[in-house]
């Protein structure tokens, strides 16, 4: 049959009882999000990205799809461009990182409201969160410290146990819009304080996964019995990663299931894991496995 989802007409079919086609998944059943991480310490090299590979893991984990991960300086500019551009895709949750803080550079929260043509203004229920912490601290509320309190017209904040800048979440049309900091520490205390619960009641879809360790066989004698497999089985993906070097090969199979029943769609990965393991010993492989 055919249904239109999120302004496109697709095909839309079950491959088996309980498991969707991958690239359907992703148009249509998933709840698409996109990682806009701000901060011109990790456009020089000086900061690694720690902060969307948390998430893109934890994310997927609750059964979303994290379809890009865009960097931005810390400019006005780049930030609500940005957002605007997440938006025209469809998007169901964009999550910022970095630019919370109170320093002329942290302009996440005017980046946002600028995308929406929104005021920025003082929250009340951000601005008590901060003066909590200061208060703890024996130090005075100043411009600097309301600053971070100051948020998008609508936005809501998301306390954050560690430190002092809260999060925050908007809601734009069918697009959740959540800024955390750039902290890791502070920000995935906030995730799984508050976030976690908001996008785990957005999702119905389960996600399991499984690695397979592939030694003494190269990648390129891999490739065709994993194009076997696909075909036999394509509601599973399957993606290899290269871990050794030709004269001492060892390959990661990463294997992935998307659908409804945990139960089932188990069986289906230890089935792959199965054919596979047989096709590579057949060519001189041997395969170690661990349900992830």
């Amino acid at each position: 049959m055919s249904v239109t989802i999120k302004g496109k007409t697709l095909l839309f079919y079950k491959l088996s009882k309980g498991f969707y086609s991958l690239a359907l998944i992703r148009e249509a059943m998933q709840k698409v999000f996109e990682i806009v991480s701000i901060g011109n310490e990790l456009l020089i090299g000086k900061v690694v990205n720690s902060n969307a590979s948390y998430l893109c893991k934890r994310i997927t984990e609750l059964g979303g799809f994290v379809r890009r991960i865009t960097v931005v300086r810390d400019d006005l500019e780049e930030i609500s461009s940005s957002i605007r551009e997440a938006i025209s895709r469809n998007t169901d949750y964009i999550i910022t990182t970095g630019g919370l803080g109170p320093t002329f550079d942290d302009m996440s929260l005017e980046g946002v409201a600028k995308a929406f043509n929104l005021e920025l203004e003082i929250n009340e229920e951000a601005l008590q969160l901060v003066k909590e912490k200061y208060d703890k601290l024996n130090e005075p509320l100043t411009p600097h410290r309301i600053k971070m309190a100051k948020l998008p017209r609508g936005a809501k904040p998301l306390k954050n146990p560690i430190g002092t800048a809260p999060g925050v979440i908007l809601e734009e049309g069918k697009t959740k819009i959540i800024c955390l900091p750039g902290v890791p520490k502070e920000m995935e205390a906030i995730f799984e304080d508050s976030l976690k619960e908001i996008i785990s009641k957005d999702i119905t879809l389960k996600f399991l996964d499984m690695s397979l360790s592939v030694l003494n066989v190269k990648e390129s004698n891999i490739a065709p019995i994993i194009d076997e497999v696909r075909k036999e089985l394509p509601e599973v993906y399957i993606k290899s990663h290269p871990k050794g070097y030709e004269g001492s090969p060892k390959i990661e199979l990463h294997l992935t299931v998307t659908g409804e029943d945990a139960e089932s769609m188990k069986m289906m990965l230890q089935k792959v894991a199965k054919l596979l393991e047989e096709k590579i010993e057949l060519i001189g492989g041997k395969v170690e496995k661990n349900l992830s």
